[in-house]
């Protein structure tokens, strides 16, 4: 690792789809003086940017060549099918490949789930980018089978999309050069794995602070007081220079008192 390395900033490529807001908040939180620029980049062109220095790091769509990238997988999209809201299959909570058969499916040169077959029907011509292809689809002219964030990423009014159960997914990734792993790039893949400020393999952790202890109060006043102290300020009794109250300790006077004695009778 270049751990010595340092960058004015960190550069984070990201494909069509992906939202990276969460991860660039908490960036901006425990990084507030390293900027983060993000950089959009088409799903196909990624992994040139990363080899070129274009960005630092990005999230990307696999498969990765990992002979000089790294990469740590994070999550498998739900693959849709994007259709007009008055389409037939609209009415279905999901579909297969096969309730596709009668349809024309769009094939966009950008595609990224990779088919081995296209179901349904092929268009005459394939679409320049799946923005081309969701246009289609609003003009009637067929379906298009994408990622959901994609599906979510040119929402229109007019349509809507169903989850297809048996199509191929695409999986998220960050990746970045390996022979580039720098302390910053550290740094962001412990804030995608979730790991605290104080994380061994983040930052050094902040040492604990030691708990200072109270020193007695010099002027006697609440629990600095000594047993004499709080003994002499009860109302009930004085110390042990003050005047006898007399009685004993169980509750009699210090002496019984002496009989008088009545004078004697005459004698007659």
């Amino acid at each position: 690792m270049t751990g010595s390395e340092t960058s004015p900033s960190f550069r984070l490529a990201y494909v069509p789809g992906v939202t990276p807001t969460k991860w660039v908040r908490i960036w901006n939180e425990r990084l507030p003086d390293v900027p983060l620029t993000l950089v959009g980049v088409p799903a196909a062109e990624a992994f040139d940017l990363l080899r070129g220095s274009g960005a630092d790091a990005g999230f990307v769509r696999l498969p990765v060549d990992r002979t000089d990238l790294s990469a740590i997988p994070l999550y498998t999209e739900t693959t849709v099918v994007v259709i007009p809201k008055d389409h037939l299959v609209a009415s279905a909570e999901e579909v297969s490949t096969g309730d596709l058969a009668d349809e024309i499916v769009l094939h966009p040169l950008d595609d990224v789930l990779g088919w081995e077959t296209l179901p349904g029907k092929p268009a005459f011509e394939r679409p320049e980018s799946t923005a081309d292809a969701i246009e289609l689809v609003a003009a009637g002219i067929g379906v298009l089978v994408v990622p959901q964030s994609l599906a979510r990423l040119h929402h229109r009014k007019d349509l809507t999309y169903r989850p297809v159960t048996d199509a191929p997914e695409s999986r998220i990734a960050l990746s970045w050069p390996e022979e580039k792993t720098t302390d910053l790039v550290e740094e962001f893949i412990g804030i995608v794995r979730g790991r605290t400020v104080n994380s061994t393999r983040g930052r050094p952790p902040t040492p604990p602070q030691p708990k200072q202890r109270k020193r007695p109060d010099a002027s006697g006043g609440g629990k600095g007081k000594n047993p004499a102290a709080r003994a002499g300020g009860k109302s009930g009794g004085k110390s042990g220079g003050g005047k006898q109250t007399g009685k004993n300790p169980r509750g009699g006077s210090a002496a019984p008192k002496a009989a008088k004695r009545g004078k004697p009778r005459g004698r007659p």
